[in-house]
C-alpha cells in the first residue's frame, strides 16, 4: 500500500514538472510564400535523332499566390552539348521565393542539331509560358529569361532578337516571344573570338573543328560539313546574338567571373559595349576570384543583384 502511495506521488510529482515546464510561443512575419514543383511539363514536339516528335520539357517553380506573377526562364549551360535542366536549383528557388515563376528547361544540342534550333527551342518555351500563363499563374506581359554560359549565350540572344521572327518556329506561334529582361552569366557573344584573352594554346584549342562552338554551327564531317568555327564566317556572324541588338532589345544584367579559364569575361565585355553602344541598358558586375560556374554562383550577394534587376524591370 505505501509502496502504491510512492509510486502515484512520483507521478504527480512527474506531471507537475511537466506542466511547469514553459511553452514557446513564435511569432512569424510570412517572407516567403510557398513554392510548389511541377515537373517534366512538356512544352514542345521537336524533330531530333530521326524522329519527328521529341518532348522537349521543363520543370516550373509556382509560388502560391492569389495575383499573377512575372516568370523568369532559366537556360541551363552545357557547352552547347549538354542542356540538364536540374541545373542551377538555389538560383530557381530564391527567384521563386522572391515571387517570380521560375521555369528551367531543355533544349536540343549539338552535335544532334546546329545553330539556330536551341535557339528556336527557347523562344518556342518562352511563348508556352504566355499561352499557358492562366495555368501556372503567369503574369504573360512580364517574362525575363536568364541563363549560364551557353545558356547565357541563349538567354542574350534571345533578348537582342527580340522582334526577329525568323527564329519563332513550332508551336504556340500566336504568342510573341519577346521577353523584357535578360541576364547573362558568362556567357558567349561572338563565336569569332571565344578565345579571346586566354593564353595561346587556349586560343589554338577554339581554332579546332571539335571546339564545341565549331560543332554548334558547323557540326560534324560525317554528318554536316564540319570545320573550324572560322571555316565559314557568315555562319558564325549569324550565330552570333551581339550582332542583333535592336530597338526592341530589352534590359540586360550581366556577370563573370575573373577566374574563368572556359569563357573569356572579353565575350561578356564586348556585348555590354554593344548593348550600351545601341542605347540598350545594360548592367556589367565583374566577379572577383569566380570561375567558370562553381560556388561563388551560390553565393547570397549573387541572387540580390538578380531579384532587385528583375524586381526593377518586372515589377518596377
Amino acid at each position: 500500500m505505501a509502496l502504491c502511495l510512492l509510486c502515484t506521488l512520483g507521478g504527480l510529482s512527474a506531471t507537475a514538472a511537466i506542466a511547469d515546464a514553459p511553452l514557446h510561443t513564435l511569432s512569424i512575419k510570412k517572407s516567403v510564400p510557398s513554392v510548389k514543383l511541377i515537373s517534366n511539363v512538356v512544352f514542345s514536339q521537336v524533330q531530333m535523332r530521326g524522329y519527328s516528335n521529341v518532348a522537349l520539357k521543363m520543370d516550373i517553380l509556382q509560388p502560391e499566390s492569389p495575383n499573377a506573377l512575372p516568370a523568369v526562364l532559366f537556360v541551363t549551360g552545357g557547352g552547347f552539348i549538354n542542356a540538364n535542366k536540374d541545373n542551377y536549383v538555389q538560383q530557381r528557388l530564391a527567384m521563386a521565393e522572391a515571387g517570380y515563376v521560375v521555369a528551367s528547361m531543355e533544349y536540343r544540342v549539338a552535335p544532334t542539331v546546329l545553330f539556330p534550333a536551341p535557339l528556336e527551342d527557347v523562344k518556342s518555351a518562352v511563348r508556352y509560358l504566355r499561352a499557358q500563363s492562366g495555368k501556372f499563374g503567369i503574369d504573360g506581359a512580364h517574362i525575363a529569361v536568364f541563363g549560364a554560359s551557353a545558356g547565357g549565350y541563349l538567354a542574350a540572344f534571345t533578348g537582342t532578337s527580340n522582334g526577329d521572327k525568323q527564329f519563332d518556329k513550332g508551336e504556340n506561334l500566336d504568342q510573341n516571344s519577346q521577353v523584357q529582361a535578360v541576364i547573362d552569366f558568362y556567357g558567349l557573344s561572338d563565336l569569332l573570338r571565344v578565345g579571346e584573352g586566354f593564353p595561346d594554346d587556349v586560343v589554338q584549342k577554339h581554332t579546332s573543328a571539335s571546339a564545341t562552338e565549331a560543332i554548334w554551327v558547323n557540326g560534324t564531317s560525317v554528318f554536316n560539313d564540319g570545320g573550324p568555327i572560322t571555316r565559314y564566317p557568315e555562319r558564325a556572324a549569324a550565330a552570333n546574338p551581339i550582332n542583333y541588338i535592336n530597338s526592341n532589345t530589352p534590359p540586360f544584367l550581366i556577370m563573370h567571373g575573373t577566374k574563368d579559364t572556359i569563357v573569356s569575361p572579353r565575350q561578356t565585355e564586348i556585348l555590354h559595349q554593344a548593348l550600351l553602344q545601341k542605347g540598350i541598358d545594360s548592367t556589367y558586375y565583374s566577379v572577383s576570384n569566380a570561375q567558370h560556374g562553381g560556388d561563388y554562383w551560390m553565393q547570397p550577394e549573387i541572387m540580390k543583384i538578380v531579384i532587385q534587376f528583375l524586381d526593377k524591370h518586372l515589377k518596377g
